[in-house]
């Protein structure tokens, strides 16, 4: 019975077969590519920023990497899928969770969330637009509240036409930027 030789130079060494080659490197780069779809249809995001209403912390056309596996909390910044049948996500802040009480005082421009009033260093502008909700108002269950940094500009859920978010259609917290190269690193 005969068994399989490597083909082996005088040497010692096993001798280059280009075929074997290429199909090695060909596995590697469909492993690769079938890696990238997961991780960026399952785990992680690339999404814009369209407007100005999160200024001065992102900037219109910057391009962002969010995490779709998390839960929620103040001052995330997040990603909107489907509030008002948007052709692009909206990025805002969460202010407040399910169950939290939220008041704004137009006058001073505070937001209070169950009576404490937020410190708010991210936002560009005080909060004195009021939008069409009445305050006080209590986030549903499986909702957050989000509000733009950029108060004055802001379609966010202080109107009727975004209001409370279901926690479903958060696309992701944003984590990173990528784009511009100059702005490029993590959120806070």
């Amino acid at each position: 019975m005969e068994t399989a030789q490597e083909v082996v130079t005088p040497g010692g060494e096993e001798k280059f077969n280009p075929v074997k080659s290429v199909y090695e490197w060909t596995e590697t780069l469909i492993w690769c590519f079938v890696f990238v779809v997961i991780l960026f249809t399952f785990i992680v995001r690339v999404v814009g920023v369209t407007g100005p209403s999160m200024e001065n912390t992102l900037i219109k056309e910057e391009r962002l990497i969010t995490f779709n596996y998390f839960t929620p909390q103040y001052g995330d910044i997040v990603a909107i899928t489907q509030p008002i049948n948007l052709k692009v996500p909206l990025v805002k802040r969460v202010i407040a969770t399910e169950g939290q009480s939220v008041d704004i005082n137009f006058d001073k421009g505070e937001v209070y969330v169950d009576g404490k009033l937020l410190t708010e260093k991210y936002i560009k502008n005080r909060t004195t637009v009021k939008g069409d909700v009445d305050y006080p108002i209590t986030v549903p269950k499986g909702c957050v509240f989000v509000m733009g940094d950029n108060r004055d500009v802001s379609l966010d859920s202080r109107y009727k036409e975004v209001g409370m978010i279901d926690t479903r259609y958060i696309f992701g917290k944003v984590i990173f930027r990528i784009l511009p190269v100059n702005r490029f690193g993590t959120l806070q």
